[in-house]
C-alpha cells in the first residue's frame, strides 16, 4: 500500500489501514523496544501505546518523515522516558523512604488519574531541564553512564579523561538531580499517603 494513500485512509478512520500498519510495523517496533528495555512485556505495552496513539490522533497528526521512521522515533522516545523515570526513582532512593517508593509505584502505573498524569509530565520536564542544565562534559558522562549503560572505564577511554573524572561528573549529576527533584519527592510521599 502506498504510504500517502495509507495515511489518507488512516485519517479517514479506515480500520483496514490501521490493521495494515499494525501488522507491518508491530514486530520491528517490539524488537526495538525490547533492545532498550530488556523486557518483552513492557516493550509490547509501549509499542501498543504508540500505535494506539497514532490511531486516536490520526486526524491531527502530521507525519513529516516516513511512517516507519515516525513510529520508530516515537517508540524510542517512550522507552527513553521510561528509563529516565525508572533511573531517577532508583537513584533518589533513601532507606527511610520505602513507603514513598511504594506509593510512587502506584503513581507510575495509575495513568488514568489526572493528578498522576500532571505529576508525571512535570517530572519528565524537570528531569530533562535538570540534565540539560549540567555542563557539557558532565551531561555527556552522565548520559553515557546512566542511559547508555557504559562502564566508567569505557567512558573515560572514549572521552580521554580519567576514571576519577567520570566518577566526579556522575556524582555531581546525581547530587543535582536529587536537589532539583526534592519537591517531587514530597509530592510522591503525599500521593502515597492520599491514594494508598
Amino acid at each position: 500500500m502506498q504510504e500517502q494513500l495509507l495515511l489518507q485512509k488512516l485519517k479517514l478512520g479506515d480500520e483496514n489501514a490501521f490493521r495494515f500498519v499494525f501488522d507491518t510495523h508491530y514486530g520491528l517496533l517490539c524488537s526495538i523496544a525490547s533492545e532498550f528495555l530488556k523486557d518483552d512485556f513492557l516493550a509490547e505495552t509501549i509499542v501498543g501505546d504508540v500505535i494506539l496513539y497514532l490511531w486516536e490522533k490520526r486526524s491531527t497528526i502530521e507525519i513529516q518523515t516516513s511512517l516507519r521512521a515516525y513510529l520508530v522515533k516515537s517508540v524510542r522516545n517512550k522507552c527513553l522516558n521510561y528509563q529516565q523515570l525508572q533511573y531517577v526513582v532508583k537513584e533518589t532512593r533513601f532507606p527511610a523512604q520505602e513507603d514513598f517508593l511504594n506509593g510512587h509505584s502506584k503513581f507510575l502505573v495509575n495513568d488514568n488519574h489526572p493528578l498522576a498524569t500532571l505529576l508525571e509530565k512535570e517530572l519528565e520536564n524537570k528531569i530533562e531541564q535538570s540534565i540539560n542544565d549540567l555542563s557539557d562534559e558532565c551531561r555527556k558522562v552522565f548520559q553515557m553512564s546512566r542511559f547508555e549503560n557504559k562502564k566508567y572505564e569505557d567512558i573515560a577511554q572514549e572521552l580521554s579523561i580519567s576514571v576519577n573524572t567520570v566518577k566526579y561528573h556522575v556524582k555531581n549529576a546525581l547530587a543535582k538531580l536529587r536537589a532539583d527533584l526534592s519537591q517531587y519527592i514530597s509530592l510522591w510521599a503525599l500521593w502515597a499517603y492520599l491514594f494508598k
